[in-house]
């Protein structure tokens, strides 16, 4: 279980949550023009409850969504 700093530190951009967890956000850059975004959502104390990439086209609009935790289950296509 990573700490907060440590999801600070790997993720640039977080915001609240109402359930007094966070909701972090990381982009990178893909090689066909578009981009991807790992979202980990974690509650108050820091144990992650939900890991997600999202794939986005050149266009800027969502293709996929593989969800990665708590239950894998793979590449959904949008």
């Amino acid at each position: 279980m990573a700490s907060r700093a440590q999801n600070e530190r790997r993720f640039k951009r977080w915001e609240e949550l109402p359930n007094g967890g966070r909701r972090y956000v990381r982009d990178f850059a893909g090689r066909a023009g578009g981009r991807a975004c790992y979202i980990k959502e974690v509650d108050a104390d820091e144990k992650t409850t939900r890991f997600a990439q999202e794939i986005y086209d050149a266009a800027g609009r969502l293709t996929a969504v593989h969800e990665k935790f708590p239950v894998d289950l793979g590449h959904k296509q949008m």
